[in-house]
């Protein structure tokens, strides 16, 4: 073996297993690429800084599965497979937020942790993951934690994934199985756009005809996409009729938006009012 590949061996490594990735990052760590939606783009004209462990080939880490207590999404689950799979309708909104992802192309490779670990404001995912109370499951060498998801993402591309800990699944309570879900994004365009704002909604009604359980979650309008929990308390017990109604904009003040190219934090915020209230309509119409 030359010195040329004996340096490739050590800049790009490809485990077999989750064991050994788990163990590869214990070591000396190192940048992980999975579909490389995210990861290629963010180098820019630059080499990758230290060692590429690339787990995309780690077949255990794939698939949808339930028990009785969650429905299991592994971490390199793609997008496409999320839109394919025969899922509950709860996760109708996810399905719609996955087809939102880039392109077909984009959607044949990303993957659902990717999307996560990258923390984008803007990602796609994790609104409609939000709403439906989902939690992360982290693995690493010395052992295996799970936290919700809305404690996962703390910022701007900022995560509590450690250097040596592995995104490997998400679960969502089945209690959420027979929800109605919507997700709506706005754009300065209908395709391969960066949201101006997005709406996540799962509503479950009891057997009245009253709110049981609602979840409202906006993306693009702060650091993190964030739940609206007082508005979630608010519309419990209420009738179904004249829900969308109910929402004003008090409601939206854990929102912070910014004034960028693509939109005013003014329009944001008005724009993310008619969202919510269109998806609350929409679950309801659906219910």
């Amino acid at each position: 073996m030359s010195n040329l590949t004996r340096g490739l061996d050590r800049l790009y490594i490809r485990p077999k297993t989750l064991d050994e990735a788990a163990v590869l990052l214990a070591g000396e760590g190192g940048q992980v690429l999975s579909g490389g939606t995210d990861f290629y783009p963010a180098l820019g004209d630059q080499l990758p800084r230290g060692r590429v462990v690339d787990i995309s080939g780690l077949r255990e880490l794939r698939g949808i599965s339930a028990d009785a207590a969650h429905t299991r999404i592994g971490g390199l689950t793609t997008w496409s497979e999320i839109i394919g799979a025969p899922l509950p309708r709860g996760f109708d909104g996810l399905k719609s937020a996955a087809r939102e992802v880039g392109s077909v192309q984009i959607q044949n490779r990303g993957t659902v942790a990717g999307n996560l670990c990258n923390a984008s404001p803007a990602a796609d995912g994790v609104p409609p993951l939000l709403a439906l109370d989902a939690e992360v499951e982290l693995v690493s060498r010395v052992g295996k934690r799970r936290l919700p998801l809305a404690d996962f993402i703390v910022g701007n591309r900022k995560t509590v994934r450690r250097n040596d800990e592995l995104l490997t699944a998400v679960l969502v309570p089945r209690r959420l199985d027979d929800a109605a879900s919507a997700f709506l994004k706005l754009g300065a365009r209908r395709y391969l756009v960066i949201s101006i704002s997005m709406v996540a909604a799962v509503v479950q009604l009891d057997g009245s005809g009253r709110v049981a359980e609602v979840h409202v979650a906006v993306g693009s309008c702060s650091v993190t996409a964030r739940r609206l929990s007082k508005l979630e308390r608010d519309l419990i017990g209420a009738p179904v009729s004249g829900l969308a109604t109910r929402v004003t904009p008090e409601y939206l003040s854990p929102l912070s938006p910014i004034d960028d190219v693509r939109a005013t934090a003014r329009y944001r915020l008005d724009a993310s009012l008619t969202l919510v209230q269109r998806a609350l309509n929409y679950c309801v119409g659906n219910s």
